[in-house]
């Protein structure tokens, strides 16, 4: 019973480590730069490198944390995005749930809290800015996002993911002015570039996390990474005509794109993003949902 769980659990741990060696190698030809290729053949094994030196770092607290929270936030956050995918349709698992789709965004809405408990926790100004502004970022974001899959949810009369991988129409055609805000806003939702304003390096020195080091990095690290490699996988259930090969398809050619859009596009500034959220993203959402009632 818990032996294709496992498989799933293995399968995003070896992912998202090569999710990252895949980033750093696009960028390195967009920006015309060196990538990893020193740690064996084209520096395929850089991942495993990396994840071994923040294992093996000195794991340090700040003097002034509070040593509960400090801990916590990141292992929940972990935890939380080893949750979500549980609704992950995965030919592994021999379960679906019925409101997979509802079960999808409770767990993803716990996520502010835990960002928030990780800047507040580091007794920081610079790691409390970092986490208010990515708590407010994403509370924004994630209105739009919860109107937004409702769309293909009142198509499919379902909130079961299985159910969308039986479609053979894509939505893509019909619904591309709420394909474009979900993408736009899966970059923003999941802090990814031109929108990554909770790790702004150049005016909050590393946000929220800055103060973190070893495994409680690591656990935010691969937290991070597993949700935005899950957004990129649910757009393609959502919009796309998947079957599962069509669907690791379309999720790595969405991939591409989302480490595309950080290579190419420059940084917004952090008043036009929230705008953007509430006076275009949301009345656009909630104009095309009213349409498609009447």
């Amino acid at each position: 019973m818990i032996i294709p769980w496992l498989l799933v659990f293995v399968n995003i741990l070896i992912s998202i480590p090569f999710l990252t060696l895949l980033e750093r190698k696009v960028l390195r030809y967009i920006q015309s730069r060196k990538g990893p290729k020193k740690v064996s053949f084209m520096g395929l094994l850089q991942p495993i490198s990396d994840g071994a030196k923040l294992v093996l770092k000195e794991l340090g607290t700040p003097k002034m944390a509070k040593i509960v929270l400090f801990w916590l936030s990141p292992i929940i956050s972990f935890f939380l995005m080893i949750l979500a995918w549980a609704v992950f349709p995965s030919p592994f698992l021999f379960y679906s749930l019925n409101l997979g789709v509802v079960f999808f965004l409770c767990i993803a809405r716990l996520q502010v809290y835990t960002l928030l408990g990780s800047g507040w926790g580091s007794k920081s100004k610079y790691a409390l800015l970092g986490s208010i502004r990515g708590a407010a970022q994403t509370i924004s974001y994630e209105v739009s996002l919860i109107f937004i899959i409702l769309f293909p949810c009142s198509f499919e009369f379902r909130y079961n993911f299985i159910s969308f991988l039986d479609k053979s129409f894509s939505y893509f055609f019909i619904l591309f002015p709420i394909f474009l805000i979900w993408f736009t806003s899966c970059l923003a939702e999941t802090n990814r570039a031109p929108f990554d304003f909770a790790e702004g390096e150049r005016e909050l020195v590393s946000g929220f996390n800055v103060e973190f080091s070893a495994f409680e990095f690591a656990c935010l690290f691969l937290s991070e990474y597993g949700n935005i490699l899950l957004m990129r996988f649910f757009t393609a259930i959502f919009f796309f005509p998947t079957r599962y090969l069509r669907f690791i398809i379309f999720g790595s050619f969405f991939s591409f794109c989302f480490v595309w859009a950080r290579g190419c596009l420059p940084r917004f500034r952090y008043d036009f993003l929230m705008n953007m959220a509430w006076k275009i993203f949301l009345p656009s959402c909630l104009f095309i949902f009213f349409l498609i009632l009447v």
